[in-house]
Order: C-alpha cells, then sequence, then structure tokens
C-alpha cells in the first residue's frame, strides 16, 4: 500500500491491523486566511476538533525508526477516523511549518449515529410551560442589579427532551440541522470517537485512543476549538460569541458583583463545569453569613479584650508580675512570670467565635441539596447514570468472559474476582503506606517542638521583666509554633506534590469502570491523604498538645524522651491559630501561583516569541494550540483546592473565626479567576455532562458532622471558655468562693495549682542561672490540690466540676447544631430527586 501524506511516500508495514483497508489520509489545504474561520476551507463543513502532530520530516533531529512509527501510527489512526465517517483536513502553521493541524468534522450521519449510541438526549418540542415566579417580587430592583443582562445574554429557550433515535427523527425538533446539535454536543460526540478509534493491534491487544497517542507524542495535542476572541466578537456573523460573552460578563473584573451566566456556562463548556460553579458560588453566599457572624465574634473579642477581667489579672504587675511559674521543661528552662504571657492572653479574647457557623454549615449542605435538585431537573441529567458509557482504557482490558447472572448474557470483564480482590487489596496497602509516611512527617514535628522549645526557652528570656517589645510578642512558645507551623507547611507541599502522581497511579491500577467512578475512586484517594496531611498538626494542636503533660512533680515524657509540650496559661488556641493561618494564607498564595501566575506567564512568553518571529494572520486553531492545557483531571484540582478549604474553615472555625472571611475574599475572587482562567488562559475543555458534584457530596457530609464534634471539643477542651464560666457561677461565690457576688476576679490565682520547688525531681528542676531569685513555690496550669492538702497534687473538686461542664456542653452542643440535619434525612426518605415543588410529600 502506498500513502501519500504532506508530499512523504511511504510503504506501511501495519499487518497488525484489524481492519485491512487502504489507507486514507486528510485533504491536505493552505489556510484561507481567515483568522476566525471555524471551518473548513470549503467555509460548509464546520470544525469540531482539532489535532495537532509535528511532521517528523522537518525536525531537526530525525530519529529514523521512531519517528516511522509514529508516523504509520498516527496515519493508521486517521485512516480509521476516516472509515468511522469523520472527515479530516490538514493545514501546516503558518509561524511553524514543522507543525501540522489535522481538523476534524462530523457530518450529520456520524452525529445522528453515536448521538443514539450516547443516550444523548435532544429537543422533542419547546417547553411550554410557564416558569416559577420568584417570591421575592419586592427584591427585583435588588436582583436585577447582580444578574446578567439578559439583553447581552439571551436566556436560552427551554425544550422537552428524549434520548435521541434515528428510527424516530421525525419527532425531534429539527429546524436547522447544522444548529440541532450545538458545538458542544458536536465535540462530545467527536472526542466519543477519537477515544475508541484503534491505531495498533499486538498479539490481540489493542491499542486506541487520541489519550494514549498525545502522551505517547505521537500528536501533540488534541483540543475543541473556541469560537471567537475573548476581547472581541468574531468577525463572522454567524458565530455566537459566547467566549467574548462570558468574557464581558463573568471573567471580567468589571464584573466581580454580579451573579454568574450559569446556562451559558453550561451551554459552553458542558454540565460539568456548569455545575462546579454553581456550586462554588452556592458555598460563598454560605460563607458570607459565616463570615459576619466570625467577624461579630472577633470585634466583640477586640473591643474588649481590654476589659477582661482575668486578662487585667495576667498582665498586672503586682498579680501576674508576681506569679512565679513552674519551669516548663528539664533542665535548661528557667522559671518565668506569668506577665509574660501578657499579650497572648489578650490575642486569645479576639479568636473566640460561637457555635452558630456549624449551624449555617448544616444547612448549607440541605439547601445545596435543593439547588442541585433544581439544576438537575433545568439541565435536564436526572437520568444520566444511565447514558454513561465504559471508559476506553476499562474497555481495552476487557478479555474474561463470565455469564451474567441476571440476564443470562455473556459479557466481558477486565478480571476476575479473584484479580480484582488482589488489586483493591494492594490499592488499599498503597494508601495505607502513604497516610503512615504522614503521620511519621508529624511526629518528626511534633520532636522538632519539643526539641527546639528548650533551645528558645534558654536563649530568649534573658531579663523578664514583661516590658521588652521583642520579649512580649516572641515568647518561647510563639516561637516555637511560628516556625514548627513554616516546617509543617513546606513538608505538606512536598508531600502533597509526590502523592498526586501515586494516586493516579494507584488509581489507573484499579481500573474503574465508567469516568464518574474513576473520578470518585481519586477522589477519596486524594482527599483521605489531603485530610491527614493538612488536619494532622491542627488536630494535634486542638486536641492533644497540653493535655497529657502530669505535673511539675511527675512530668509525663514523650518517646521516653522529651517532655510533653504545654499550653499557655491561656490555652493553645492562639497557636492554632497560628498554624491555621500559615497554612491556610500558604495555600492560597501557592495555589494561585500555580494556578494563575505561570499559565500567564507562559502564554506571555509565548505570545512574545510569536509577535516578534512573525506578523502573519494566524487562524483560530493556531491561537487555541498556543494556550495551555487544562490538565488530565480537569476541575479535580479545583474541587479539592476548595473542599480543603471548606474544612479548615468548618472544623477549626471555633478557634479562628476569621477564616469564614478569609475564605470569602478568597473565593469572590477564585470564581472569577476561574473564569479568567478558563475563558483566557486555556484551551477550551471537551464538554462533560455531569449530574453532580459527586464524591464530593458525601466527603462535604462527613466534614460537617466531624465540624461538630471539633469545634465543640475545641470550645470544651482547647479554649479557657468552660473553666471560666465554671468559676464564675460556681466558685467565684460561696461555698467555694469569697466574693459576694458572681465575678471573674481571683480566676487566674484560683486555676492556678502550687507546686513545692522541693519536690522537684532532680531532671526536672529548673534552670539554676535563673534570676527570679530564691522561692519555695511555682505555679503551673492544672486543677490540683496545693502541697501539704491529704490529697497533694491530686485533682480537686473544681478539675470534675469542670470535665463535667465540658461534657455536658459538647452534648448540648452537638444536638443543636445536628437538629436541622434531621430535616434533611427526612427528605431525602422520600427518595425524589425532583425541585423542590414536587416534594409536597415533606411538607
Amino acid at each position: 500500500l502506498v500513502l501519500e501524506n504532506l508530499g512523504q511516500t511511504i510503504v506501511p508495514d501495519l499487518g497488525s491491523l484489524e481492519s485491512q483497508h487502504d489507507f486514507r489520509t486528510p485533504e491536505f489545504e493552505e489556510f484561507n486566511g481567515k483568522p476566525d474561520s471555524l471551518f473548513f476551507n470549503d467555509g460548509r463543513r464546520r470544525i469540531d476538533f482539532v489535532l495537532v502532530y509535528e511532521d517528523e520530516s522537518r525536525k531537526e533531529t530525525n530519529k529514523k525508526g521512531t519517528n516511522e512509527k509514529q508516523r504509520r501510527k498516527r496515519q493508521a489512526y486517521e485512516s480509521n477516523l476516516i472509515c468511522h465517517g469523520l472527515q479530516l483536513e490538514a493545514t501546516r502553521s503558518v509561524l511553524d511549518d514543522k507543525l501540522v493541524f489535522v481538523k476534524v468534522h462530523a457530518p450529520w450521519e456520524v452525529l445522528c449515529t453515536y448521538a443514539e449510541i450516547m443516550h444523548i438526549k435532544l429537543p422533542l418540542k419547546p417547553n411550554d410551560l410557564k416558569n416559577r415566579s420568584s417570591a421575592f417580587g419586592t427584591l427585583n430592583w435588588f436582583t436585577k442589579v447582580l444578574s446578567v443582562d439578559e439583553s447581552i445574554i439571551k436566556p436560552e429557550q427551554e425544550f422537552f427532551t428524549a434520548p435521541f433515535e434515528k428510527n424516530r427523527m421525525n419527532d425531534f425538533y429539527i429546524v436547522d440541522r447544522d444548529a440541532f446539535f450545538n458545538p458542544a454536543t458536536r465535540s462530545r460526540i467527536v472526542y466519543f470517537i477519537l477515544s475508541r478509534v484503534k491505531y495498533q493491534v499486538i498479539n490481540n491487544v489493542s491499542k486506541f485512543g487520541i489519550n494514549r497517542l498525545v502522551n505517547s507524542g505521537i500528536y501533540k495535542a488534541a483540543f475543541p476549538l473556541h469560537d471567537c476572541k475573548f476581547r472581541r466578537q468574531s468577525e463572522d456573523p454567524s458565530c455566537p460569541n459566547e467566549r467574548y460573552l462570558l468574557y464581558r460578563e463573568w471573567a471580567h473584573p468589571r464584573s466581580i458583583y454580579k451573579k454568574q451566566p450559569l446556562d451559558l456556562i453550561r451551554k459552553y463548556y458542558g454540565e460539568k463545569i456548569g455545575i462546579y460553579f454553581a456550586w462554588l458560588g452556592y458555598y460563598t453566599q454560605m460563607l458570607l453569613l459565616a463570615a459576619v457572624v466570625g467577624v461579630a465574634c472577633f470585634l466583640y473579642g477586640y473591643l474588649n479584650q481590654d476589659n477582661c477581667t482575668w486578662s487585667k489579672e495576667v498582665c498586672h504587675p503586682d498579680i501576674g508580675g508576681k506569679i512565679i511559674m513552674c519551669p516548663q521543661c528539664d533542665r535548661l528552662c528557667p522559671f518565668w512570670k506569668l506577665n509574660i504571657t501578657c499579650e497572648s492572653s489578650k490575642s486569645s479574647l479576639k479568636i473566640h467565635t460561637s457555635s452558630s457557623v456549624s449551624l449555617l454549615v448544616t444547612l448549607f449542605l440541605e439547601f445545596w441539596k435543593r439547588r442541585q435538585a433544581e439544576l438537575e431537573y433545568e439541565w435536564d441529567t436526572v437520568e444520566l447514570q444511565q447514558e454513561e458509557q465504559a471508559r476506553p482504557e476499562y474497555e481495552a482490558r476487557c478479555t474474561h468472559v463470565v455469564i451474567n447472572e441476571i440476564t443470562q448474557e455473556e459479557e466481558r470483564i477486565p478480571f476476575t474476582a479473584w484479580g480484582k480482590c488482589i488489586r483493591i487489596t494492594l490499592c488499599a496497602s498503597a494508601v495505607f503506606f502513604w497516610i503512615l509516611l504522614i503521620i511519621a512527617s508529624v511526629i518528626g514535628i511534633i520532636v522538632y517542638r519539643l526539641s527546639v522549645f528548650i533551645v528558645f526557652s534558654a536563649k530568649l528570656p534573658k531579663n523578664i521583666n514583661g516590658t521588652d517589645p521583642i520579649q512580649k510578642y516572641l515568647t518561647p512558645q510563639t516561637a516555637t509554633s511560628i516556625t514548627a507551623s513554616i516546617i509543617s507547611f513546606i513538608i505538606i507541599m512536598i508531600l502533597n506534590t509526590i502523592y498526586e502522581k501515586v494516586a493516579i497511579m494507584i488509581t489507573n491500577f484499579e481500573l474503574p469502570r465508567t469516568q464518574t467512578d474513576y473520578e470518585n475512586s481519586l477522589t477519596m484517594k486524594m482527599f483521605l491523604f489531603q485530610f491527614v496531611n493538612y488536619y494532622s498538626s491542627c488536630f494535634y494542636i486542638a486536641f492533644f498538645k497540653g493535655k497529657f503533660v502530669g505535673y511539675p512533680g511527675d512530668p509525663v515524657y514523650w518517646l521516653g524522651k522529651y517532655r510533653n509540650e504545654e499550653c499557655d496559661p491561656g490555652g493553645c488556641l492562639l497557636e492554632l491559630t497560628t498554624q491555621l493561618t500559615i497554612i491556610m494564607g500558604g495555600k492560597a498564595i501557592w495555589n494561585n501561583i500555580q494556578e494563575v501566575l505561570l499559565p500567564w506567564i507562559m502564554n506571555l512568553i509565548g505570545r512574545f516569541h510569536r509577535v516578534s518571529g512573525s506578523e502573519k494572520i494566524t487562524p483560530r486553531w493556531e491561537q487555541d494550540y498556543h494556550l495551555q492545557p487544562m490538565g488530565k483531571l480537569g476541575l479535580f484540582y479545583e474541587y479539592l483546592e476548595m473542599i480543603i478549604q471548606f474544612g479548615f474553615v468548618t472544623l477549626f472555625v471555633a478557634s479562628f473565626p476569621l477564616a469564614p472571611l478569609l475564605a470569602l475574599v478568597n473565593n469572590i475572587l477564585e470564581i472569577r479567576v476561574d473564569a479568567w482562567k478558563l475563558t483566557t488562559q486555556f484551551r477550551r475543555l471537551v464538554p462533560e455532562k455531569a449530574q453532580d458534584i459527586g464524591a464530593w457530596q458525601p466527603i462535604m457530609q462527613g466534614i460537617a458532622i466531624l465540624a461538630v464534634v471539633t469545634n465543640a471539643m475545641i470550645i470544651a477542651f482547647t479554649s479557657d471558655m468552660i473553666p471560666r464560666l465554671v468559676y464564675y457561677w460556681s466558685f467565684s461565690v460561696p461555698p467555694y468562693g469569697d466574693h459576694t457576688s458572681y465575678t471573674m476576679e481571683g480566676y487566674i490565682n484560683n486555676t492556678l495549682s502550687i507546686f513545692k520547688v522541693a519536690d522537684f525531681k532532680n531532671k526536672s528542676k529548673g534552670n539554676p542561672y535563673s534570676d527570679l531569685g530564691n522561692h519555695t513555690t511555682c505555679r503551673y496550669r492544672d486543677f490540683r490540690y496545693p502541697p501539704g492538702h491529704p490529697q497533694e497534687y491530686k485533682h480537686n473538686i473544681y478539675y470534675w466540676h469542670v470535665i463535667a461542664a465540658k461534657l455536658a456542653f459538647i452534648i448540648v452542643m452537638e444536638s443543636l447544631t445536628l437538629l436541622p440535619r434531621l430535616d434533611g434525612m427526612i427528605l431525602a426518605h422520600c427518595n425524589l430527586r425532583l425541585p423542590v415543588d414536587c416534594c409536597m410529600c415533606y411538607s
């Protein structure tokens, strides 16, 4: 067989191909000089997809054997595409004659055939049902300001739809054949074909799919076209200019206050992109309420920090300045005065919040389910699961024939039940190993904390008078916390980079059947790892640090060597806030550098080279080729970024009330930045269907339930709120207190236990060079009887009152916060995935 392709004459030897046919090549045409054209050179056939490769004959380094193999595979692939009914046209690059662009067009018959195979729903007739009127008529003037101008982005006409069938073609609403399949649907169909066409068969093993060809370098890229430039409209009057409209009304900074045009996003990018931005916008609305609550709590603490009685006692030179605290480590740590923690005790007042944010999270999830059901109905994805096809990688491995127990028909599967068990075991073992690696890194950080705290304690406090500005803020605890948080963040980012590749390898080995199964499996693996990686250090500070320290005469040692860390007299809340601030802030900065700055710089460099090298007019396909590829996983990392943020905002909001505000600002920018990326910096994605946000929904539900527990425990066990309330209501007045009315006076003295210096063990004695003078007793943070008492150093009655109050608080808070979830469970029991108007059984 002699094949003439781009001036090259080759005699291919591809006897292993299943289909022995004459190889056909794409038509080769010169660029017609119309930069905005979306059609073949004949001006009639629309470009549905573009394939790009580098002509081996014009490469500077020509490896003859390898290049010829690649050329044969590409020729076989393109020939099979033509045999499947697709039409191809090849054009050389205007700027680089080594690049060849193969334009792909799907004729009407091919579109109809594969629309039936893919069960694509298409219009039957216009929807004549009236839309539900707005219940907020008086607020229409306000919502109109925030909404997209309908004169610019016109509302989409609604239709009744049904899965397409060729033998019922007359029943469908076909006014114009060229417009019946919109560009997004055409791209979906062509990509479906491209992903399943073979290019080689060796030993009965098929190799197929455009993804594998791109990964092996046979093609450099494969993508659908944007419909126009984003800054100006197309010169073609038939072009809908949807990219331009999206940039103007969605991605442009001046539209930051407007609602998102979700219907146009869905039409241009597909349901999968549309549902992501719908969820992100809904989540951002929830953050607005949470931010208001958090800021109110922060301002209340800030305005009252100088009026707090117990904080005044800590800072008072005659109270806190005369209280000598016991050393917090062995030998090298000195005795110290309580008033050096004055600033940290004031700061802890600013970072208390209420449990109402946990209630908002629960309500958000229930309302999002309702909104998601509405979108399923409006976007016609209710029965999507029934039409999803198997992944081509899965189909290629289906070599085992079994009898289906239900249908009693033969079907092919990739491996036996025993093989599936082995794969699951290996995958689970690999994930478990990496989680253990994270735990090991956390243990390393803890050892660092314990070791460095001793050094800072010995070096920092030279003259402990509480007046030196550096000593007021840079205490040993603060220095240890900041440095450990920075190191922890660096380790987190390194482990993330490595594990991302490992998780993809594990999921590929697992071989899920559909794309949804693949993404859900990868999602669970990645989130489990990220959850442990990001939150483990925060859980340590919140629930373990300072909880098992013993008392100065009998301290608890970690690993038999390191004395356990203690919290400040005001608790570990400030340190937890520091950890959260560094991780959240560092993660946001790093993500923006990766997602925004790098693509922008790469496109800027490429544009500079193209402009400096030539002033020729470039066609639409070449302009899109020089944009950045989105990546194999698409929106996966966008979801992951937001879910990790969702965890920070909900799990630890009791310690950092400004977290919702920071997340709100980040998300308002994130929506527009993601929109700007998609419309200006990245090639157009292949439109995909999606019914919901997938595995991220149960993950958020799990986080919400865990958030109720963590916030209740942070307030109860990490902060000092419960001990203060117990003192105020029970121990400030008789029979336990000396005051005649409820007050916080004397709280500090009452909650710091006394220890006799003579009872120190030899290795626990403080630094002999301490300049605080001779003293016989010191104080420590606990509720124990003083020396000389019949039960000296045992827990006193105050301790048991506090424990009972903490447990009661956790039970009450969890009951009140989880109560709204009961409504959601009842609604789910209706088993209706319809708009709320239809769920009247619940009402």
